[in-house]
Formats: C-alpha cells, structure tokens, sequence
C-alpha cells in the first residue's frame, strides 16, 4: 500500500456551506476499513465543528484551530498544541471594538478587520502571525499551522509525510498539503491551490473528495504517476 493515511480540510473541502452530504460521509466510511488512517485538519474551533458535523468518529485524529489544537475522538482527549492566545491582545481586540471568537489556541474574526489586528499585534510586540481563510482571519502563535499540527498527528500514528494524501481547498491549506505526498485540490478550491497541488478534482467539495477517494481505494491512485508529485519531484532534487 503507497498511502497509508488521508488528511481531509473540511470547510469547502468535504463540506459545502458547513454541511457533508451523505454520499460524502459514505467515501469517507471506506477509508479506515481499508486499513489506511483519516485525519480531519480544520480551522475551526470544536465547538463549532461539532455543531455542524456528528461524525468525528470517522477519524482517527482531529487537527482543529487551524493546528492549534490536537482532538483525539476515541478518548475525547484534547491537546494543546501551542500557548494560549495572550491576554493582552485579547484585551487590545476588545478596546478597538473588534468582533473575534477565542479557542484555546487561535483567535479568529473576518476582514476588513485584518488591519486592526496587525497593528494591534506589532504595537504590543506579541509573537503572533495571520493566517487567511476565505474572508476569515485566523491568529495564531508564529510558526503554528496546519501543517504543523498534521505533523503532530503524524507523529502520534506513526505515519510519513510522503505516505499522505491531503485534501484542501483554500489559503489556510497550503501549509499542509506542501507535506503531503499527494496534494488534491477540490474544483472549487482557490487557483493558487490548484497551481500547487497533484491533482485538481473535476467535481466539487465531496463530491470532488469521493472521486479521489474512489481511485485511492480502487488501486492506490496507480492510474497517477507518483514521480510527478510534488513532494517527489522536491525529495529527488534535494539527492542531487
């Protein structure tokens, strides 16, 4: 088997306006039985995630607040995977009147507030970065991303990188699927994610997720040339 895990974004990716269809949900049935892992990478906060989707049992692990915080779904067990947004910015965000949500590790709000929030972060000199979602506006603690917290999840289920394929679709997605050994973009998914990714998907949100998924399972995407990937083409020119 040449990949052993899949990492699926889920807003925009295998969900559409924040609900997943049932034919969706039953591509998604078929991985772990397959013997392969499934990792959901979000920016949303888990509250919110579980609001909208009931079937976090699907996966093995959950990577949520933009890869703030790890989920583990069997056990219930969340782990921080970063400080928590500092008390100071939360404060400053409040007396500048501007609307935010507060996770454990990340603080989101939409544009055009990103301004605001970037001068707030260089007046107190908080070691903070923005990261862009389709109007949302995600902060969190420098150097934390998604591709950091799949990293983590790797790690705990033993897994590599180049095993990987990753689903995504918009700005907030480069950092993870630039790790992935195959990285799919949706159809609906921003250009310069296509630009970027192994295989752009003819359908879209899930329906363009199950067609790869499909191919996954039928043969392990042996109808795709693995030397054209990405991550492959990276891996030879640093032996050279």
């Amino acid at each position: 088997m040449r990949f052993l895990l899949v990492a699926t974004d889920y807003d925009g990716t295998i969900a559409s306006q924040g609900r997943v269809d049932a034919s969706t949900l039953a591509a998604l049935e078929r991985v772990r039985p397959s013997g392969r892992k499934l990792v959901l990478v979000t920016g949303r906060r888990l509250p919110d995630l579980n609001c909208v989707f009931d079937r976090l049992d699907l996966f093995d692990l959950v990577v949520a607040e933009n890869g703030a915080l790890l989920y583990r779904p069997d056990s219930g067990e969340e782990e921080l995977l970063c400080e928590p947004p500092p008390e100071t910015f939360l404060a400053r965000l409040r007396e500048l009147e501007v609307p935010f949500s507060v996770g454990q590790g990340i603080v989101a709000t939409w544009e055009p507030h990103q301004d605001v929030v970037l001068k707030a972060i260089h007046d107190l000199g908080v070691e903070l970065h923005v990261i862009f979602n389709k109007g949302a506006v995600m902060v969190l603690p420098s150097g934390v991303n998604k591709g950091t917290g799949l990293k983590a999840a790797l790690e705990e289920l033993g897994v590599s990188s180049h095993d990987v394929v990753g689903f995504g679709d918009a700005e907030n997605d480069h950092a993870f699927l630039a790790t992935c050994g195959c990285a799919v973009a949706v159809a609906n998914a921003l250009p310069a994610l296509k630009e970027r990714a192994d295989i752009v998907t003819r359908a879209t949100h899930g329906a363009g997720v199950a067609e790869v998924l499909q191919e996954l399972l039928k043969d392990d995407l042996a109808g795709f040339n693995p030397d054209t990937f990405r991550q492959a083409i990276l891996e030879s020119r640093k032996r050279k």
